[in-house]
């Protein structure tokens, strides 16, 4: 058998295996199922991506040679590019690429979700007058805490995490500011929206105010962008040295953030920008504690979080930061 029939041959099995990979997955892992009309229900990640021109379709534009290196050599090169070597990178990356956070669309937010956290890494909302009123055909009683089936088991909280915890399940996204639809609050619920917050003087308190004034916002202007996450911040213990600690509850270890962030960009009817950026400790407050005291730069947020954040506001319409003039 020459040369070039025992690759062909390598290749041929080599393929076999990756469908029947990929088929097991999709079908035994309903995290992994990427379809369009599971869209709003799956998880999408980096690698769910990286896949070769013909799993695009006909109507798609063809992969890009920056992606292409990226994919392993038994996706690429092994298959049908005989004549042309692997780059260095897809030889290191043969056998896959460590799998990323995955990014969950809801109908109303988009969630990046942290799994080594088991909480979010932050949560986008786009927020209308429409969506924060007053619907009496939504009623927030009938939606109900649930895992996110779209998260591989090995990295989902679950309820039983936070049963007897002392801590509330706190929602990034705010079940109120989606009274349009009974789908949209239902999908507030969902445990990947979640994390560990104290309940009296906090949740149920000051981070309910923040809330509050946010659909406030909603209702007077065309549009507000919401994104909301977790911090881990640092503190200077008596010993001198500054560390990062925090408590993690239940079976699966989640995370208790030892801070929460909010930054609300506001469009006006003229077309212009305001931004306001809170950072609040997820300890108890006294009951009407000023949602003022929690202003910070958000430059402040990006570096804590590792994540720039309405980069995209054009700068030039951006007209207040915080109440002040930019």
């Amino acid at each position: 058998m020459s040369k070039y029939s025992r690759l062909a041959l390598s290749t041929t099995c080599a393929g076999f295996g990756i469908l029947l990979g990929r088929y097991y997955e999709r079908n035994n892992g309903q995290y992994r199922d990427t379809s369009i009309e599971n869209l709003g229900k799956s998880s999408l990640t980096a690698n769910d991506f990286f896949k070769d021109n013909e799993s695009f379709g006909k109507n798609q534009a063809p992969i890009s040679d920056t992606v292409r290196s990226f994919l392993p050599v038994s996706t690429v090169y092994a298959s049908t590019q005989i004549s042309r070597p692997p780059n260095r990178l897809q030889e290191i990356l043969t056998f896959g690429v460590p799998s990323f956070d995955p990014l969950r669309p809801f109908e109303n937010h988009v969630v990046l979700y942290d799994r080594r956290n088991r909480v979010p890494h932050w949560v986008f909302e786009h927020l209308k007058k429409e969506h924060v009123e007053k619907n009496d055909k939504v009623d927030r009683k009938s939606s109900d805490f649930t895992e996110d089936q779209a998260i591989h088991p090995f990295f989902r909280s679950t309820n039983a995490d936070y049963k007897r915890s002392g801590y509330d399940r706190g929602h990034m996204a705010a079940a109120s500011n989606h009274r349009h639809s009974q789908k949209a609050m239902d999908d507030t619920f969902c445990l990947s929206n979640i994390a560990p917050q104290v309940g009296k003087g906090f949740n149920r308190d000051v981070w309910n105010d923040l809330e509050k004034y946010v659909r406030a916002l909603a209702r007077k202007h065309r549009n507000v962008y919401v994104c909301t996450g977790p911090l881990y911040l640092p503190r200077l213990e008596p010993d001198g040295k500054v560390y990062i600690k925090y408590e993690v509850i239940g079976k699966n270890n989640v995370s208790v953030p030892t801070h929460f962030f909010k930054v609300i960009v506001m469009e006006t009817d003229k077309g212009e920008f305001e931004m306001n950026s809170f950072v609040i400790p997820n300890q108890s407050f006294p009951e009407n504690t000023p949602l003022k005291n929690f202003l910070v730069p958000v430059e402040t947020i990006e570096r804590a979080s590792g994540f720039l954040l309405f980069d995209g506001v054009p700068k030039h319409r951006l007209k207040t930061i915080n109440g002040k003039k930019v």
